[in-house]
């Protein structure tokens, strides 16, 4: 398998999104997942309760550009661990993305072990769209209606 990161007209970017852990709030995933679709985009959906294994032989099979991990429990701290289990699997190219409950704190750890971006709830469109800035355009779609969709989950809830 090799990164599909095309980019342009007719470029459909393939999106997993999945709960991992013992997390089993998905209403925020499903409307992400929605959005993404709805946007044009290849979704791959799974439900709550997911183990790493699963998420990484899914992502292989799926030959997936972003998995996004929805986290509104403690489940993000083992994000780490899918992030090197990806590694280990020859997947390192994939983007992750962690939307969810996030302290301040544990952003970090996040961000160190490879996640691309952490949403959290409120975000705002000017957000969005600085996103945009050094981008590729599928990035662009995608971060957009995560941020914008994990806010709009978490305010449903």
């Amino acid at each position: 398998m090799t990164p599909s990161n095309e980019t342009g007209a007719g470029f459909r970017p393939r999106v997993l999104v999945t709960k991992i852990g013992l997390d089993g709030h998905d209403r925020g995933s499903r409307i992400v997942a929605a959005a993404c679709r709805d946007a044009g985009m290849e979704v791959i959906y799974t439900p709550p309760w997911q183990s790493i294994a699963a998420v990484v032989k899914l992502a292989l099979e799926e030959d997936v550009d972003v998995v996004g991990i929805s986290s509104l429990a403690t489940d993000h701290l083992i994000v780490p661990k899918l992030v090197q289990a990806l590694r280990d699997a020859g997947l390192g190219h994939m983007r992750v993305v962690v939307g969810g409950i996030v302290p301040d704190n544990e952003e970090q750890i996040l961000l160190d072990c490879g996640v691309r971006q952490v949403f959290h709830p409120g975000s705002t469109m000017d957000d969005i769209t600085a996103l945009k800035v050094g981008l590729d355009t599928s990035w662009v779609l995608l971060t957009g209606f995560l941020v914008f969709i994990m806010q709009l989950g978490f305010a449903v809830l």
